[in-house]
């Protein structure tokens, strides 16, 4: 009972793997020991070489690694094997994401399908996924048309994210350029998107989409608006794949004039929390949702302890928060309150590590 007591104090260790882009002598995806205890995150050195592996998908089974690697004007994906014990990656193959910049990606509840987003060229593909975790050519693709009001940011089609609704028959994707929430019928046997109708959820002329995320309800979208900083909820019908917004509040202190761009949004499990990230304020504020409603409330603030928070990421219990501060190279871990989504710092420095982008655990 004693060595049963001791194991539980010391807690879990996970695995986790945080992408990153060139800057700063980055040479590709790196390892990490969590422990879902204490709240330490450990290095475990350099997982595998690899060129701007901007974002990282996890397979549900824990056996593969999926990266979008942004290679100049030419988009490609990888698919990687893990090794759990020496935290290591082996490639397996690399396709092209049919697209350039690709910035995002996401499996589907089968694990059969990997959706991407190209940010380059404003475009979203549809990429077979083996028994083995080795990727096929594209069996769907689609482009994007148009522009915003922004010129310098909007002058075309910017896909930002992919993401399966929870049903799974849905691909919504929001796109920068053309500040709509796209949304796309998905076929899971054959792996393929086409159009839905209604083709879109719109927000205010000069938003730029960025990211979004299901409440765990299932029937309300948050979305956030990198160029607005601001997030948008929208009422969203399962049966139709409709988005109809209801409400638009600001990620930044209204005092706050200086320049910042949002880039990262999550939902607590409890669904009473939303969190989202500012680059340039370098925060993440925090929305109570209030119940029945799910309007969010003005949101509180927390320092980030690092440069440019891109994106973040909760542990599978929900208990620590994890953001990779891109321009100040560090990774910091806070404490969830589980009650109040209150974040706080545990006692750990943050952990340094080259323009860290993007940190998923498996699981």
């Amino acid at each position: 009972m004693l060595l049963l007591a001791a194991a539980a104090a010391q807690g879990a260790e996970l695995l986790a793997f945080s992408g990153s882009n060139p800057g700063g002598g980055a040479k590709g995806i790196y390892a990490y020991r969590f422990n879902t205890t204490s709240g330490e995150l450990k290095p475990a050195g350099l997982a595998v070489e690899t060129t701007n592996p901007s974002f990282l998908a996890v397979s549900a089974s824990g056996q593969f690694l999926y990266a979008v690697n942004e290679v100049g004007g030419k988009g490609m994906v990888s698919a990687f094997s893990i090794d759990r014990e020496a935290a290591r990656l082996t490639l397996i193959n690399q396709v092209s994401s049919k697209g350039g910049g690709p910035c995002h990606l996401a499996l589907d509840t089968t694990g059969r399908w990997l959706a991407v987003a190209n940010y380059g060229t404003g475009s979203v593909a549809v990429l077979p996924v083996g028994a083995d975790g080795r990727l096929g050519e594209a069996s769907a693709f689609d482009q994007h048309h148009g522009s915003g009001v922004n010129r310098a940011r909007q002058e075309g089609p910017h896909a930002h994210e992919a993401v399966f609704s929870p049903d799974n028959r849905y691909l919504l994707v929001p796109d920068l350029g053309l500040d709509q929430v796209l949304v796309y019928r998905f076929d899971a046997g054959k792996g393929t998107i086409a159009p839905n109708d209604p083709p879109f959820g719109v927000l205010a002329p000069g938003s730029g989409p960025r990211h979004l995320v299901f409440h765990p309800n299932g029937k309300v979208v948050y979305v956030l608006n990198e160029l607005a900083s601001t997030v948008t909820a929208f009422h969203y019908d399962a049966a139709k794949g409709a988005l109809q917004d209801f409400q638009t509040l600001s990620a930044l202190p209204a005092h706050f004039t200086q320049a910042s761009t949002a880039a990262e949004i999550a939902t607590n499990a409890a669904g009473s929390a939303v969190y989202a990230s500012n680059r340039g304020h370098d925060s993440i504020a925090l929305f109570d949702i209030q119940p029945e409603l799910f309007k969010l409330a003005e949101p509180e603030h927390t320092p980030m302890l690092g440069k440019t928070p891109r994106h973040f990421t909760m542990d599978p219990d929900g208990r620590f928060l994890l953001v990779s501060n891109q321009d100040s190279g560090n990774i910091a871990v806070f404490r969830v309150h589980q009650r109040s989504g209150e974040l706080t710092p545990t006692r750990y420095w943050p952990v340094e590590q080259p323009s860290p982008v993007c940190l998923v655990f498996v699981k």
